[in-house]
């Protein structure tokens, strides 16, 4: 049912469609074409050819760092962003990485609980974090992989 596969330049239009739809204080489209262009690894789920979702991670030596990561709406809770971590993860390990690192707002309890089914443990809280009309703290998480 999904298919992953490594973001193209001409995915970026409709994988910014998908963070604005789903971030409360999204990445700018710049942050998108930035992110691309200095190397960050890139994934997107597509069903059909529809793409529905997008994971964005940099490897820096043996710590593989989740920097973005959306699904569409009406495509979440059926296991497209499952895939993707379980992805993510395997790709992470492949490159050499040995510890995954996340922020998460602390008062996305769904995405926190999203991150614990795959194992990862609370490190630390950011007061203050996120800034802007959604201010939170981030919680730091971690994964030995």
């Amino acid at each position: 049912m999904f298919k992953i596969s490594l973001m193209n330049h001409s995915d970026l239009e409709e994988a910014y469609k998908i963070e604005l739809e789903t971030n409360p204080s999204p990445w700018s489209k710049d942050n998108f074409l930035s992110s691309f262009e200095v190397g960050h690894k890139s994934l997107i789920c597509r069903c059909n050819k529809e793409i529905v979702g997008f994971l964005i991670f940099s490897l820096i030596k043996k710590e593989s760092h989740l920097l973005n990561i959306a699904v569409l709406k009406k495509w979440q809770n059926k296991g497209a962003g499952t895939i993707l971590m379980n992805v993510f993860i395997k790709q992470s390990k492949t490159m050499g990485a040995n510890r995954a690192l996340l922020e998460v707002r602390s008062k996305n309890k769904n995405a926190i609980d999203f991150y614990n089914k795959f194992n990862f443990i609370k490190d630390a809280v950011r007061t203050n974090y996120y800034t802007g009309i959604n201010f939170d703290d981030a919680v730091l998480m971690s994964l030995d992989i």
